[in-house]
C-alpha cells in the first residue's frame, strides 16, 4: 500500500483550492483591463471584460464548494476576496464607464456617481448582504447591467441619472433579491433564462455601437423577470415541499 497516498491527495487538494482563489483574484486583473479599455474609449472591449468577470464570478463559487476551500485553506477568506473583486467589477468599473462615456449629465455626473459607490460599499460590508437562505439583501449592485443598458439603449442622460439615484437608494432598502445560482425557487428556470439572456447580451455587444433596438428591448425581459420574481418572493414567499417558506 502506498503510504504517500493520503499526503499526495492533500497536496492536490491544496493545489485545487489555491487554483480557485487564483481564479477569483484574476477577476481583479480583468477589472483593471476594463479600466484601461474605458480610458482608451473602447467601451465594447470594457463591456466584454465585464462579461468575463461575471463568468468568473459565476463559476468560482461552485468550484470553491467543490474543492472545499474553507476546509483546505482555512487561513484564506475566499468570501472577502470575492467581495473585493466584485466591488471592483460590479461597481467601480461600470461607474467609471458611465462617467467616461458621458451617460450622465455632465454638470452632475461626479456627484451622482458618489451615491452608488457609497451605497454599494455599505451593502458589500453589511452582515446581511447575503442571507442564509441564499438571497441578496438590497439591490445587488448590478451597476454593470445598468451601464450596459444605458449605453446600448442610448437612453437620455437625465433618465440614467434618475435611475441611478433610484437604484442607489434601493441598494439600502432591505428587500431580498434572488441569488440566481443558489436561490432554490424556480432555480432551473432562472438559470435557463439567464443563459438565453447572456447569449442576447453577447450579440448586442457584437453589434455595438449600433445594436438592434428590438433585441435590446427583448433582452430586458430577463431583468424584468428577475426583479418580479425577487419582489414576489420577498412579499409572498413560495411554500416549499415541507410546508415551510422559501
Amino acid at each position: 500500500m502506498n503510504k504517500d497516498g493520503p499526503g499526495l491527495v492533500r497536496q492536490w487538494q491544496r493545489v485545487a483550492a489555491w487554483g480557485v482563489h487564483l481564479l477569483t483574484a484574476s477577476g481583479a486583473v480583468v477589472g483593471v483591463w476594463c479600466l484601461v479599455a474605458i480610458n482608451e474609449g473602447s467601451y465594447r472591449r470594457a463591456f466584454l471584460g465585464m462579461l468575463v468577470a461575471v463568468l468568473i464570478d459565476a463559476i468560482d463559487g461552485p468550484l470553491a464548494r467543490l474543492a472545499k476551500v474553507k476546509d483546505v485553506l482555512p487561513m484564506v477568506d475566499g468570501s472577502k476576496l470575492d467581495d473585493l473583486v466584485d466591488y471592483l467589477n460590479y461597481v467601480v468599473v461600470p461607474i467609471v464607464l458611465m462617467h467616461h462615456a458621458h451617460l450622465l449629465p455632465a454638470w452632475s455626473s461626479l456627484w451622482i456617481l458618489a451615491l452608488p459607490l457609497l451605497a454599494s460599499a455599505y451593502r458589500f460590508c453589511h452582515a446581511s448582504a447575503k442571507t442564509p437562505d441564499h438571497f441578496f439583501t438590497g439591490f445587488p449592485s448590478y451597476w454593470n447591467i445598468l451601464a450596459f443598458y444605458f449605453y446600448a439603449g442610448m437612453t437620455p442622460p437625465w433618465f440614467n441619472a434618475a435611475f441611478s439615484v433610484f437604484a442607489a437608494i434601493m441598494v439600502l432598502v432591505p428587500i431580498k433579491y434572488v441569488y440566481p445560482g443558489r436561490t432554490r425557487t424556480l432555480r432551473p428556470l432562472t438559470i435557463g433564462l439567464g443563459i438565453l439572456w447572456g447569449v442576447a447580451v453577447v450579440i448586442i455587444l457584437w453589434q455595438l455601437p449600433d445594436p438592434s433596438p428590438s433585441l435590446v428591448a427583448w433582452s430586458l425581459l430577463y431583468p424584468i423577470y428577475y426583479t418580479g420574481l425577487s419582489f414576489a418572493l420577498h412579499w409572498r414567499p413560495f411554500p416549499n415541499a415541507n410546508g415551510g417558506r422559501l
